[in-house]
C-alpha cells in the first residue's frame, strides 16, 4: 500500500481509507448497508493485511452506531490503525446537539471517542461549515482539543474555498493548528472539485480525501447503457450520499464506455480503473472506499500498486470533461496568467 503525506503537515494516510458509513444501517442509513461487528472485523483485518491502516466515520452515521460497531471491530489494535472520525450534523434535538460551536464539538468529541473505545482521534474533520458560529470558535475549540491531546491532526469536509480559506487565514494568525486535510466528493463523473478547491488546495498545502469517488457505485461496473441504473434501486430511494439530480446519466454511460476499454487493456476492473484515475491526480492523498461485502472490499482494494498510462488518462479525462462555470472559462481565455497546475 503506497503512503502519501497529508500536505502542510508530517502525517502519512494509506492511498485508500475504509469508509465505515455501511457499518450499522439506521436512523437515516438503512439504505447504506448493515454491516455488524463479526464481519467489521473480518473487513478490518483484510485491511490491515492489504496495508490499508486508516478507518473513517463520523457520529452522524446511524447515529453513532457505526463508531461503536468500528470500536469493537478494532479491540487489540488500536495501535495498528488510524482513525477518522466528523463532527457538525445534529445527533439530537436540542439546538446545541449541532453545528460547530465549542459547546457542540467538545460534547460530540468525548461522545466519539467513547462509541471508539479510544483516547484520541487521529484526524478529526469538522464535517460541513457552520455559518452561525464565528471561525474563531470552532478553531480555538480544535486547538484545545489538539493541545489536550484527544485530536492528533484537523481537517474540514465539504467546504467552499472561500470557507476553506478563510479558516486556514484565521489559523495563520492565531497561530491555531490548521486544516490539513479536506474531504470532498470527486469522482470521473463530477469533477466540479477541480475548477476551485483543487488550485486551493495545491496552493495553500490542504490534502484532498475523497469521499464516494465511485460516484455512490455508479461507476463501479454494474451500470451501463445496456444494463442503466434501476428506477427503484439504492439510488433511487436515496440511498446513497451524491444526489441522483446531479448526475448526468449519457455522460455516465459514455464514461463507462472508455472505463470498459481500459479494464480490457490492463484486465483490472471498471472499478479499478476509475479509482486510479483519481490516485492521479493533484492533491489526492487517499481515496475513502466503501464495502457492502468483503468481495466488494477485496476488489477495490486492487485500485493501488499500478497505473494507468498518460494515454489512458488522457481518455478518462476527455470522457468526463464538463464545461467549467464563470469565472473558470474566463480564466481559459488568458492562459499566459495561468500556472498550469494541472
Amino acid at each position: 500500500m503506497e503512503y502519501r503525506k497529508l500536505n502542510g503537515s508530517g502525517f502519512y494516510v494509506p492511498a485508500l481509507t475504509l469508509g465505515t458509513g455501511t457499518f450499522g444501517g439506521s436512523n437515516g442509513f438503512e439504505g447504506w448497508g448493515h454491516t455488524g461487528v463479526a464481519e467489521a472485523t473480518r473487513m478490518i483485518d483484510m485491511c490491515l493485511d492489504a496495508g490499508l491502516n486508516m478507518f473513517d466515520t463520523a457520529d452522524i452515521y446511524s447515529r453513532g452506531l457505526s463508531e461503536e460497531i468500528l470500536g469493537k471491530a478494532i479491540v487489540g489494535k488500536r495501535n495498528r490503525l488510524l482513525i477518522a472520525t466528523k463532527g457538525t450534523f445534529p445527533m439530537g434535538e436540542d439546538r446545541n446537539e449541532e453545528g460547530s460551536s465549542r459547546f457542540h464539538l467538545i460534547e460530540t468529541c468525548e461522545a466519539s471517542l467513547r462509541r471508539l473505545g479510544t483516547d484520541h482521534i487521529d484526524l478529526y474533520y469538522i464535517h460541513g461549515f457552520d455559518a452561525n458560529t464565528p471561525v474563531e470558535e470552532t478553531l480555538r475549540a480544535l486547538d484545545d482539543m489538539i493541545t489536550s491531546g484527544k485530536i492528533r491532526y484537523i481537517g474540514c469536509s465539504n467546504f467552499a474555498g472561500w470557507q476553506l480559506m478563510k479558516s486556514l487565514s484565521v489559523s495563520e494568525r492565531r497561530g491555531w493548528s490548521r486544516y490539513v486535510a479536506h474531504q470532498v466528493y470527486y469522482s470521473l463523473l463530477n469533477r466540479d472539485f477541480e475548477w476551485e478547491l483543487m488550485p486551493l488546495g495545491i496552493d495553500q498545502q490542504v490534502g484532498t480525501v475523497v469521499w464516494s469517488p465511485l460516484a455512490a457505485g455508479r461507476l463501479g461496473g454494474r451500470y451501463r447503457r445496456n444494463n442503466p441504473v434501476p428506477q427503484d434501486g439504492r439510488v433511487a430511494r436515496g440511498g446513497v450520499p451524491v444526489r441522483d439530480n446531479i448526475v448526468s446519466y449519457d455522460r455516465l454511460y459514455d464514461i463507462v464506455d472508455v472505463l470498459d476499454e481500459l479494464s480490457v487493456e490492463t484486465g483490472k476492473t471498471v472499478a479499478q480503473v476509475a479509482l486510479n484515475w483519481l490516485l492521479q491526480r493533484p492533491t489526492v492523498c487517499s481515496l475513502v472506499i466503501g464495502a457492502s461485502s468483503e468481495e466488494q472490499l477485496r476488489q477495490n482494494l486492487g485500485a493501488v500498486d499500478w497505473q494507468l498510462t498518460a494515454e489512458q488518462i488522457r481518455r478518462l479525462d476527455t470522457a468526463s470533461k464538463t464545461s467549467k462555470p464563470y469565472p473558470y472559462w474566463h480564466h481559459d481565455q488568458r492562459p499566459e496568467l495561468s500556472s498550469q497546475i494541472f
